[in-house]
């Protein structure tokens, strides 16, 4: 029995490069979607949850975001990164699904005409909610609290004066018996240490959010290809040429 040589073997899509992945799938090829679908599962998911706040329905949002991306396949032209073109999908599919529920939504245009002072104001009431919210706000205290013992002693009294006891500069000084310009400079050097300390944190936890777990991942795959074939190969391409 022969053996074709390595060299001469057809690549397997997950090691091909995004365009010939992407001319394999709107050729039919349902594993090259496969490969697609992995590789951009956990961005179109957190991009749908970004938009819809909910784990199942940014879940759904996805899947029909896929089937609209499979049957748009052949007229997509590669001006733009596959990812971009399919979070460009998501977003609509997101957008869409929240205006036909009449779902409140405040428009990117808007969001950046109000001053911070208004935004603030909308984010404290979404924060006020419920006990989920209140034990999330417990946790930041005991993240704050955590890292202001951190602070060298110097710092930390002078931060715990001014920020926590809001007390003013001039009583500081005296309490402390130090300068006033020396209450400044280590308030200002503690607030930028905490500032610093909790932007590491932030950082660290921000790779972790909106969770996509394996099992998240093979479900939105498994969805998408069972109605795909419930839909038959037909309808899920439009023939290049054919808008």
């Amino acid at each position: 029995m022969s053996v074709t040589p390595k060299s001469l073997q057809a690549p397997s899509p997950t090691n091909l490069p995004e365009a010939e992945l992407t001319a394999r799938a709107a050729a039919g090829d349902d594993y090259a979607f496969e490969v697609i679908m992995r590789r951009h599962n956990r961005l179109l998911f957190r991009t749908a949850r970004g938009v819809i706040k909910d784990d199942a329905e940014a879940e759904d949002v996805v899947q029909d975001a896929y089937l609209r991306a499979w049957r748009a396949l052949g007229s997509y032209r590669n001006e733009s990164r596959l990812a971009t073109w399919l979070v460009r999908i998501t977003v609509n599919e997101a957008l869409g699904r929240l205006r036909r529920k009449s779902a409140q939504v405040i428009p990117l245009e808007t969001a950046m005409a109000h001053d911070e002072s208004e935004i603030q104001s909308l984010l404290a009431d979404e924060s006020d909610r419920g006990p989920e919210q209140s034990a999330m706000r417990s946790q930041v205290r005991k993240l704050m609290e955590s890292r202001i013992d951190h602070l060298p002693e110097a710092f930390r009294i002078v931060f715990i004066l001014r920020a926590i006891e809001d007390m003013s500069v001039e009583e500081v000084a005296q309490a402390l018996e130090i300068p006033e310009a020396t209450v400044r400079t280590r308030f200002f050097r503690a607030r930028s240490l905490l500032r610093e300390s909790l932007a590491q944190e932030m950082d660290a936890a921000l790779s972790d959010a909106f969770a996509f777990a394996g099992e998240r991942c093979d479900r939105i795959v498994a969805r998408v290809l069972a109605r795909r074939k419930t839909e038959g190969r037909a309808s899920l391409h439009t023939p290049p040429g054919s808008e």
